[in-house]
C-alpha cells in the first residue's frame, strides 16, 4: 500500500523489474536536476533582463552595430564563469561519486557499520577540502580570467561572481555530496524536495538582489550560495533521521584511513574527469572569448538550453550508477546487465524526443534569455549543430553509470580524457585555424559546437566498446 513515508524511503533496486525501478528512481532525480539547472539559468535570465544601460549610453550607441547591451554582457559574464566554477567543484564531485558508490554497495550488502563510516567520513573529508580550496584558489581567480582572454567589459563581473561562489563553496559542495549519499541509499525524492525549496528561494533572492538592491552579477552569485546552503542543511537533517539504515554519530565522523582511501580511490577518477573536462572547457572558452561578446552570450544561451536537454542523460546515468552499485553489492550481475539494456534504451528514446523538441521550438527557447534578435538567431544556428548528439550522450552516460556503480570509475575517466583533451580541443582549434580568412581572423564560430558534437559521438562509441568488453565486472568493493 502506498504511503507518504514510503515515498521518502530508500529504494531497494535489487528486486523487481529493472526498468520500473530505474524509471521510478530517475523521475524525481530528473526533476531535481532540472531544478538545479534553474540555478544558473535563472541567474542568466535575471541579469540579462534587469541589468540595463542608462538612457544616455543607449542614446549614444543608437545605430552602433558593435554595441552590446549591458544585459547581454552580464549574460556573457555569468556564463563565462561556469567552466572555472565547475573546475573548482571537481574535487567535491569526486568525493560525492566515491561516497555514492560506497553507500549504494554497502546498502545493497546490508553492511551497517561500513555504511555508517562511509557517510561520516565523506562529511569530514568535504570540510577539509572546502577549507583547502578556498585558501588555495582565492589569489588566482583574476589571473586565470585574464589568461582566458576574458573581455575587459565583463572581467570585474566575472571576478565578483567567482569570489562569492568560492567563499560559498561549502554550501554547494555539501549539497552535491549529501544528496549523492541520499541517492546512493535509493532515496531520490528527498533530495528533489530540498532542491525545489532551494530553487524557489534562489529565484526570489536573484530578483531581489539584482532588481531591488542593484547588486548586478554579484547579487545572483550571493543568491545561489544562500539557496544551496539551505539545501545542504536540509540534506544533513535528512541523513540525521535515517538511523534505521546507519548510525549518524560523532564517532563515525572521525577519519578512518581505509574509508577515506576508498572514497578517494573511487571518486578520484570521476573528480579528475570533471577537472580535466573543466580545464579543457577553459581552453575552449579562451577560443570562444576571441569571437567577441555577442558570440560569448550566444554560446551561453546554447549552454543553458543544452543544460536542460542533457538532464535526462545525466539523471539516467546517476540512476544506473545506484542501480548497478546495489546489484553488484548483492552479487546480482544478471540484473546489472538487464538494467543496462533497458535503462540505455529508455534514455536514448527520451533524448530522441528532446532532439525533436529542440528542432521544432529552438528559437522560442533562445528567446527566453534575450530580446536581441541577432543573438537569438545566432544561438539557434549553433544549437542545431548539437541537437543530433544527445542520443549519443544518452548511451555514454547510461553505460558509464553502470561501470561506475560496479566500481570501475577509471574507464569512464580515460574515455572522457581521450574525447575532451585529445579530440575536442584539437578539433576546435584545427577548424578555427583552417577556416581563417581576412574577414574571419579566428575562423568560423561554429568550430566550438562542431568539436563538441564530434566528442559526443566518439565518446558513445568508446563507452559501448569498453562496456561490452566487461572489465567493469571485476571492480566491486571487496
Amino acid at each position: 500500500m502506498f504511503s507518504l513515508k514510503s515515498l521518502f524511503a530508500p529504494v531497494d533496486m535489487t528486486v523487481g523489474t529493472p526498468w520500473k525501478g530505474i524509471v521510478k528512481f530517475t523521475l524525481p532525480m530528473l526533476i531535481g536536476n532540472i531544478a538545479q539547472q534553474l540555478y544558473n539559468t535563472v541567474d542568466s535570465i535575471v541579469v540579462s533582463h534587469y541589468i540595463t544601460d542608462s538612457a544616455e549610453v543607449l542614446a549614444a550607441n543608437a545605430g552602433n552595430p558593435e554595441f552590446v547591451k549591458a544585459g547581454d554582457r552580464a549574460l556573457a559574464a555569468v556564463g563565462s564563469c561556469l567552466p572555472m566554477l565547475n573546475m573548482l567543484l571537481a574535487l567535491f564531485i569526486g568525493i560525492s561519486a566515491g561516497a555514492s558508490i560506497m553507500v549504494s554497495q554497502y546498502f545493497g550488502a546490508k553492511n551497517r557499520k561500513s555504511l555508517s563510516y562511509s557517510v561520516g567520513n565523506c562529511i569530514t573529508l568535504t570540510a577539509f577540502a572546502c577549507i583547502g580550496l578556498i585558501l588555495l584558489m582565492t589569489p588566482f581567480i583574476r589571473p586565470i580570467l585574464v589568461l582566458m582572454n576574458t573581455p575587459a567589459s565583463t572581467l570585474e563581473w566575472c571576478v565578483d561572481y567567482l569570489q562569492i561562489s568560492l567563499w560559498g563553496m561549502a554550501g554547494m559542495a555539501y549539497y552535491n555530496i549529501l544528496s549523492g549519499v541520499i541517492r546512493g541509499l535509493g532515496d531520490s525524492v528527498s533530495a528533489l524536495l530540498y532542491l525545489l525549496v532551494a530553487t524557489v528561494l534562489n529565484i526570489f533572492l536573484d530578483i531581489y538582489f539584482v532588481k531591488e538592491l542593484n547588486m548586478e552579477v554579484a547579487g545572483v552569485a550571493l543568491a545561489t550560495v544562500i539557496a544551496q546552503v539551505v539545501s545542504s542543511i536540509l540534506c544533513l537533517w535528512k541523513l540525521s533521521r535515517m538511523t534505521e539504515y546507519f548510525d549518524f554519530q560523532l564517532q563515525y565522523f572521525k577519519p578512518i584511513k581505509s574509508y577515506v582511501v576508498r572514497i578517494i580511490k573511487l571518486g578520484l577518477p570521476t573528480g579528475a574527469t570533471q577537472a580535466i573536462y573543466s580545464s579543457a572547457m577553459l581552453i575552449v572558452q579562451s577560443l570562444t572569448n576571441c569571437f567577441g561578446e555577442l558570440f560569448i552570450a550566444a554560446n551561453i544561451v546554447v549552454m543553458r538550453v543544452d543544460g536542460f536537454a542533457m538532464m535526462p542523460n545525466f539523471s539516467f546515468g546517476t540512476a544506473l550508477t545506484t542501480y548497478s552499485g546495489q546489484n553488484v553489492g548483492a552479487n546480482r550481475y544478471d540484473r546489472v546487465i538487464q538494467g543496462a539494456k533497458q535503462g540505455t534504451l529508455i534514455a536514448a528514446g527520451t533524448s530522441a524526443i528532446i532532439t525533436v523538441i529542440i528542432l521544432l521550438f529552438g528559437k522560442g527557447l533562445m528567446g527566453i534569455f534575450t530580446e536581441t534578435a541577432e543573438l537569438v538567431e545566432m544561438s539557434y544556428k549553433l544549437m542545431m549543430i548539437l541537437a543530433v548528439g544527445y542520443i549519443a550522450m544518452a548511451v555514454t552516460q547510461s553505460l558509464s553509470g553502470i561501470m561506475r556503480g560496479a566500481g570501475d570509475t577509471v574507464t569512464p575517466m580515460w574515455i572522457s580524457v581521450a574525447t575532451t583533451v585529445f579530440a575536442r580541443i584539437p578539433i576546435a582549434y584545427a577548424i578555427s585555424y583552417f577556416t581563417r580568412t581576412p574577414e574571419l581572423p579566428y575562423g568560423i564560430k561554429e568550430c566550438i559546437q562542431i568539436s563538441l558534437l564530434c566528442t559526443w559521438i566518439l565518446g558513445a562509441v568508446l563507452t559501448t566498446g569498453f562496456y561490452l568488453k566487461g572489465g567493469w565486472k571485476t571492480k566491486a568493493i571487496k
